[in-house]
């Protein structure tokens, strides 16, 4: 079953997903809106309303992610591991997907852990690059290590999607230490699954070009035809910034460049939705299935979960729990 099979037969979790995600960003928008005018009294108080109201409306979303969209994403995993383990998927993979779920939320909790314990590693080795960094370059030090960092943050989240499914894979054993056998796989075979660096960061600059990039182009234009309300905006920071002795960033009141700011976040925020819909999952089923082959080719042994012990604490503490 090929990559684009596996990703075509999941996709519609994705879509599910994203439905979601966009009900809670409208809980935002409609919180901070309802904010705005039922404090609009002077304009420091509608700010003020602006913020609570998104703010209210960030933890429903947030309680929307945590309890119904994180369902759709591990189904997802479970399909997708089993596409790439097994080289089919039912017909209706959607509710096999959601059947999968029932009664597995011990398998979930064990990934939440097995993830903590993962960036508490990653935490160390990055307090040790960004010491160099800084030692060498300074400045410049500082910038190319915060650049890695956020290479491996975005590494380690497709790397904790790989250890969930390795907990749906390997339903004969006890969900913790199935957890702790995906992160002894990472360790283990680090320079083999390095090499989806290339196609995680290749796929996801291009997308970022492409789609953040014609969204941008896209409402710069829009906003150009409305010259007098980014100039209103513009000058009401400036007040604000007079009022209350803020130093505002002086593109802030120019509105040529607010608007092309504004542009610029709303089409980074539209990349991000369509990059985690169309874009991520097609990246993750690569990922996950050289994850796969890797684990059952040279399954961990007792000697690895040592080694990882002496590497991690938290690592250690969960495979006790394993245990």
């Amino acid at each position: 079953m090929t990559n684009f099979k596996v990703y075509q037969k999941t996709l519609s979790f994705s879509l599910v997903s994203f439905l979601w995600d966009l009900l809670g960003f409208l809980v935002v928008v409609g919180c901070g809106t309802a904010g705005f005018f039922l404090l609009n009294r002077t304009t420091e108080m509608a700010i003020l309303g602006l913020i609570l109201g998104v703010v209210v409306g960030g933890i429903g979303a947030f309680l929307i992610s945590l309890f119904i969209t994180n369902r759709y994403k591990c189904a997802q995993i479970a399909m997708m591991t089993k596409g790439v383990t097994e080289g089919n998927l039912e017909d209706n993979t959607f509710r096999a997907g959601l059947d999968e779920m029932k009664g597995k939320f011990g398998k979930i909790t064990a990934f939440f852990f097995i993830t903590r314990a993962i960036k508490g590693i990653f935490k160390q080795i990055g307090r040790g690059v960004n010491q160099l960094g800084t030692a060498v370059g300074g400045s410049t030090g500082n910038a190319v290590t915060s650049t890695i960092d956020t290479a491996i943050q975005i590494l380690i989240g497709y790397l904790c999607d790989c250890c969930l499914g390795w907990i749906f894979f390997r339903k004969d054993i006890n969900s913790f230490k199935a957890g702790c056998e995906g992160a002894v796989i990472f360790f283990k075979h680090g320079k083999t699954l390095i090499r989806n660096v290339g196609r995680i960061f290749g796929m996801g600059l291009l997308s970022l070009v492409v789609i953040a990039g014609a969204v941008t182009g896209i409402l710069f234009a829009i906003f150009s035809a409305l010259p007098a309300m980014f100039q209103t905006l513009a000058n009401e920071i400036a007040e604000i910034g007079v009022r209350n002795s803020i130093d505002f960033p002086e593109f802030l009141m120019n509105p040529t460049i607010l608007s092309l700011v504004i542009a610029a976040i709303i089409g980074i925020v539209f990349w991000s939705m369509i990059h985690s819909v169309f874009i991520r999952p097609f990246i993750l089923v690569g990922v996950l299935r050289n994850f796969m082959a890797a684990g059952q080719k040279n399954m961990p042994t007792e000697a690895d979960f040592k080694t990882l012990d002496e590497k991690c604490p938290k690592f250690s503490k969960l495979y006790e729990k394993a245990s």
